[in-house]
């Protein structure tokens, strides 16, 4: 397996070896897992955008016409 050298900064690093002994076997083990969670989570598919236009237009659909008189704004009274 081909090795690589990191320099962290020294609040990264605490986190990770926090993580390394609550969650982790080994050193080794974590930074295999958080890389690929992290190149996964950078990784786009088309299925990701369709789900992202999805929510877009369902919060677009949720809001109200502010044009509109919304509450009837005309008979309250201040």
């Amino acid at each position: 397996m081909p090795r690589i050298d990191v320099t962290l900064p020294d609040e990264v690093l605490a986190e990770f070896e926090m993580l390394v002994d609550e969650e982790f076997i080994s050193e080794e083990q974590a930074v295999e897992e958080l890389l690929t969670m992290g190149i996964d989570a950078y990784r786009v598919d088309e299925a990701g955008e369709d789900i992202g236009q999805d929510f877009i237009e369902g919060v677009q659909n949720n809001l109200f016409d502010t044009a509109a008189d919304p509450g009837n704004i005309d008979h309250d009274r201040l």
